[in-house]
């Protein structure tokens, strides 16, 4: 049975600033790119979300929410060191951690022996230590998966500790609220509602195929934890999948026409990220076009092509799919699995 912590740190970036001006603490307080910039928050302190701000919210309607919300710049630097003092922490309990973010991580801790072997020891000595040596609280969860141990430490925020042992798994799973599953969205939670699906135990009254048929893939994934299952190892090396660069622009591009000027500058940004990461073998490429109603859509194409002609068509087709001003435009290379590199390399 493996023993899985999930450690994320507490509205981690507005945590930072509050602990180094404490003036700050009581206040709304949000992280983010101003509303003049067409900017998003990052992160906001607790005070704030009582107004129903959260991160990747547009800055400009966090500010009609909240018109007295504090609004500091993110200073990545500063972000980056305290992540990396965090993470220490970590590495004197076990080596086995996949980072997710500068502020959370998974830590698989089945084999460590301190503590007589106990993950609540360990987990309450993550959060003192981190406390005590950084300033910042973590909540953790605790449970024999990663799916569990992420929801867990999600369960009583900010501060908390949430223990979900072998014996609870079953009473806990059945439980659960289906939009409290990762990847349940409000579009899918809406969808699980009106089939007069609420909890992992409507879910397992649907079969397999069932589910499939209703959510493509997904409902695979569905089946599965609504009964728990969840065998992902925590991955000390995480293989980067994709390269891309994009811009959100000040002001909406009016047409297509604009839209094609931008692009150049584009392509060459995501070609200089490719030769910093020492021009790797790629598989596909795509674009991705959001317009001035926040609606998004991706193109993708297979192939290694990475020159603006290239990339001009696929925007022209995504551009189509909403015809309308566009506030962000990206391009991305799609990079091949390392396992199918050596693979063709076998046959020249």
């Amino acid at each position: 049975m493996r023993k899985i912590l999930h450690a994320d740190c507490d509205c981690f970036y507005a945590a930072i600033e509050m602990r180094d001006n404490p003036a700050l603490r009581d206040i709304p307080l949000a992280i983010g790119g101003t509303a003049a910039q067409r900017g998003v928050i990052a992160t906001c302190n607790y005070p704030a979300r009582a107004f129903g701000i959260h991160s990747a919210m547009p800055t400009a309607r966090a500010l009609r929410l909240c018109p007295h919300l504090t609004l500091l710049p993110p200073d990545f630097p500063r972000y980056r060191d305290v992540s990396a003092r965090i993470q220490a922490i970590f590495r004197e309990l076990t080596p086995r951690i996949e980072p997710l973010s500068l502020d959370e991580a998974y830590l698989d801790v089945s084999e460590v022996r301190r503590f007589r072997g106990s993950a609540t020891w360990m987990a309450r000595w993550l959060k003192e230590e981190t406390r005590r040596r950084t300033g910042i609280t973590l909540s953790v969860g605790v449970a024999p998966s990663k799916f569990l141990a992420k929801i867990a430490s999600d369960w009583d925020k900010p501060d908390g500790l949430t223990i979900i042992p072998p014996a609870a798994v079953e009473g806990f799973i059945t439980e659960l609220p289906v939009d409290r599953l990762h990847g349940v969205g409000p579009a899918t939670a809406a969808r699980l509602a009106a089939l007069d699906i609420a909890t992992c135990a409507d879910l397992r009254r649907w079969s397999r195929e069932a589910l499939v048929e209703h959510f493509g893939k997904f409902g695979q994934r569905l089946f599965e934890l609504a009964r728990g299952i969840d065998d992902r190892p925590v991955q000390t090396e995480r293989e980067r999948k994709s390269v891309s660069a994009e811009t959100t622009f000040h002001q909406d591009l009016p047409d297509l026409a604009a839209c094609r000027v931008a692009l150049p500058a584009l392509v060459e940004r995501l070609r200089s990220r490719l030769a910093r990461h020492g021009d790797p073998p790629l598989k596909g490429s795509f674009i991705k076009v959001r317009f001035d109603d926040f609606t998004l859509t991706t193109l993708e194409a297979a192939g290694a092509r990475m020159d603006t002609e290239h990339f001009a068509a696929l925007l022209e087709a995504a551009w189509q799919r909403g015809a309308r001003p566009v506030r962000l435009l990206g391009v991305g290379a799609r990079l091949q699995p390392a396992e199918d590199a050596r693979q063709l390399a076998l046959f020249p």
